[in-house]
Formats: C-alpha cells, structure tokens, sequence
C-alpha cells in the first residue's frame, strides 16, 4: 500500500498532436534506469495517430488513462485517479490546445510534484506553428526544463531556434534528435559568450564552465584554436611527466563535493607543485582514441596571475 508520506513524481510531456510525445513517453518507459519497475500512472489528454505499445505498458508496471475533455482535467478527477492507481510516478501527456495556463490552474493532489516539464516538437513543422500558432506552441516551451526537437536534418537552422527558445527561457535544456536517432545542443560558435574568431579566444571566469562543458561535448570546435584563461595546475595520479591537469577546482553538484576540473596540458613553465594560478595561452588539440575525442591544450605561455575573485567555479 502507497505511504501517505511519499512524495509522487510528476512528469509533464507537452506539445502540439503529432510532435512526438507518445514516443518520448514510449522511450522513458523502456530506459530501465528511469522505468525501475515504479507502479506509473499515464494521463494522455489527446488521442494521438501512435497508439501505446500495450506489452510495454504492462512490463512497465503501467496503468494508462485518457482524458479526452478538457473539463475532464479537474482536481477531483485526479484524487480519484490517485486513491484507485496509488502511483508511485506519473506522467502527463497534456494537450497543448487545452492551453498551459489550465495545465498550472487545477490543483494536484497533495503529494504530486513536478519533478520534470518536457516539450516536444515536430521540427518539419516548427517554422509553420511559429508563424501562424504562436503562443499555443511557445506557452509550453516557456516552462519547459527541456524542449526536445525530433524529426530534424542537417540542413534546418538549428541554432536560429535554440536563440529564440533561449530568449522565452533561458533555463531550458534544449536538444535536436535527427531521424536516426542521433542528438546534439545545437550551439553554433554564435551561440558561445567569447570571440571563436579572434586570433586568442580570451575567456573570462565567467564563461570558464560554458567553456568546460562545450569542450566536453563539442571537441572539434576548438581543435587548432589558441585560447586564454586562468586557472591552475594540477598533478593528477598516472599524469606522464611534462604534463599537468590545468583549470579550476569546482562545485561539481554542490558545495560538498569539489573537485578540480580542466583539460590534459602539455606544459613548460607551469608547475603543478605550488598550485599558484597562471594565465595560459594555450593551443587547443583535439585527440581521437577509438571513438571517444578529447580537448587537450599544449602551453604557449603562462604568466603568473591573481587568484579569481571566486574560489570555485559553479556549474548552477
């Protein structure tokens, strides 16, 4: 019997019919790190052309209620769907006509939280909504913790969209899922806080983690570059000699958990001994092992310099 104590994890997949949210909830159902056997609630709130996979339902421990009426969506409605399932998770599928404002007007059950608000959208079909359907398509996109294209190709303006999703939300996730199944950020040197053109890419504190984490994710970008920064040396266990971890100590998730982060660097001058801080000019070169690729810097100069006014780079 559900605890009256637990608190129920609530999942929100919205976006237009036919914009891939059944198959979004299809795919979290059989990520068995998300699906974990939890007893899940599923409320589709619109009839869809891809009907649920009835196998996958009940191997995922999966009970599916459609709400095809907009005053369906009310607070009683949904105690009793509580009191009868007791879920343990549920997930929305909500109808983008029945607009996000009714969505946040109708009160949950006690112990529902929203834990996750995903939109999705059909890209071949982005543009036209745009111009014609505006609020009902960006409304959602506006509370989104991700908003997911699918159905994309190399050819569409990628990075044209992820600036007007930034400017309704600057705190959304925003991913691009090609036909075959392959994803990306869709950031275009554009898209990046420091100069991708200029002979030195000088990056400020500031801007050190966007730095980090695209380097991570997009490699080749970089990959001949000459960029600026501070930061120190570090000595990390198994390091060959002539080479140090250069960069930050960083709250990696919170303010317990701190740890140095940065790229391989070949280095002349810099000495991880003394931890002091440098500021390195540095030439970017990306190194391929199997099918992982990495950023890796090799030292043009270092000079000494000033310890950052922060003493911890932050992710949040």
């Amino acid at each position: 019997m559900k605890t009256t104590q637990k608190i129920t994890g609530v999942y929100i997949v919205t976006g237009f019919i036919e914009s891939g949210k059944t198959s979004l909830i299809h795919s979290m159902l059989e990520d068995k790190n998300f699906s974990q056997g939890a007893k899940t609630l599923i409320i589709s709130c619109e009839e869809g052309i891809e009907e649920y996979d009835e196998k996958l339902l009940s191997d995922s421990n999966c009970t599916l209620v459609s709400m095809d009426d907009k005053d369906q969506w009310n607070y009683k409605n949904l105690v009793e769907l509580d009191a009868k399932v007791q879920p343990e998770r549920v997930i929305i599928e909500y109808n983008n006509m029945w607009g996000i404002d009714h969505l946040g007007q109708v009160e949950m059950p006690g112990l529902w939280r929203v834990v996750q608000v995903i939109t999705t959208v059909d890209a071949t079909t982005y543009e036209n909504y745009m111009a014609n359907v505006r609020t009902l398509l960006t409304d959602p996109m506006k509370e989104a913790d991700l908003v997911l294209f699918n159905r994309c190709k190399d050819d569409m303006p990628k990075s044209q969209w992820r600036r007007q999703i930034r400017a309704m939300n600057p705190n959304a996730n925003i991913l691009f899922e090609a036909e075959d199944g392959s994803s990306d950020d869709g950031v275009a040197d554009e898209d990046l806080p420091y100069d991708m053109k200029a002979e030195i890419i000088d990056i400020t504190d500031e801007q050190l983690p966007i730095f980090y984490i695209d380097s991570l994710d997009h490699p080749g970008r970089y990959d001949g570059k000459t960029v600026r920064f501070v930061g120190q040396p570090f000595q990390e266990s198994g390091m060959p000699q002539g080479f140090c971890l250069f960069g930050r100590m960083a709250m990696t998730c919170c303010a317990n958990d701190v740890a140095p982060i940065g790229w391989v660097t070949q280095c002349n001058a810099l000495n991880p001994v003394t931890r002091h801080f440098y500021r390195l000019t540095a030439q970017c070169q990306m190194k391929t092992n199997g099918k992982e690729s990495v950023l890796m810097l090799s030292e043009i100069k270092a000079e000494p310099a000033a310890r950052p006014r922060e003493r911890y780079l932050s992710f949040n």
